[in-house]
């Protein structure tokens, strides 16, 4: 299976969060974990920030969240 990695970067850009927020979110297990890649760098699996933010964007509409 072919896993697709993103850097802090590209997870920024597709949660709209900041580093902060993301490290924050997950020290509360409220966002996926990273994943090592060596020794100073971490990436995110795509799939797990794609369920992510999912599972955000139903929960929102699930409120009466929904802004189209």
């Amino acid at each position: 299976m072919a896993y697709k990695v993103n850097r802090l970067p590209a997870v920024k850009d597709k949660t709209g969060l900041s580093r902060s927020s993301i490290y924050l979110r997950m020290s509360k297990g409220e966002f996926p974990q990273s994943i090592s890649l060596g020794d100073r760098a971490v990436g995110w699996l795509e799939a797990d920030i794609e369920k992510w933010l999912e599972d955000k964007i139903a929960a929102s509409r699930k409120a009466g969240g929904n802004h189209e």
